[in-house]
């Protein structure tokens, strides 16, 4: 069962403007990737998402360049978070929260029900953010992430 929780985009602290994603920024998105996961998915991934009508891509814009992005992708009346990232220099400053609220809102409004995701177990951190949101965990995929191999925690948020 997932679980239902009030979503407020304004309580975020942070100045991210969140936009769609354009092709400019797939070189920033890319390094921002490189750094965050042990087996980041390719430029090309990115590019080949972009122009998807089941897919959003979102990055958190600041005078700088790119601080984040996330991506969420559609099917039937589900939604799931591809992946979120934020730059290191970004990290612990609201930006990752900015991101989920703003994924959680287009999963809204293009009327999925509910709104999935894999975080590692080890990622205390991540559960934490998702979890403020009111994502509650539903199953184990074991031996989903590689380098290292461990095993995905499956959450959930309702979205209605």
């Amino acid at each position: 069962m997932c679980a239902t929780q009030a979503y407020d985009p304004a309580s975020s602290l942070s100045d991210a403007a969140i936009r769609r994603m354009q092709h400019s920024d797939l070189d920033q998105v890319y390094a921002i990737e490189n750094v965050s996961f042990t087996c980041p998915w390719t430029r090309e991934s990115f590019r080949r998402l972009l122009p998807r009508n089941d897919v959003d891509m979102l990055v958190a814009g600041m005078a700088a360049g790119v601080a984040g992005y996330a991506i969420v992708w559609y099917a039937a009346d589900d939604a799931e978070l591809g992946n979120l990232a934020v730059a290191p220099e970004w990290r612990r400053r609201g930006v990752g929260g900015h991101l989920l609220d703003a994924a959680i809102g287009q999963a809204r409004l293009r009327g999925a029900r509910r709104l999935f995701l894999e975080v590692r177990v080890s990622n205390a951190a991540a559960e934490a953010l998702y979890r403020s949101r009111g994502f509650v965990p539903v199953g184990i995929r074991p031996r989903y992430y590689q380098r290292p191999v461990e095993d995905a925690q499956l959450m959930c948020f309702h979205l209605r």
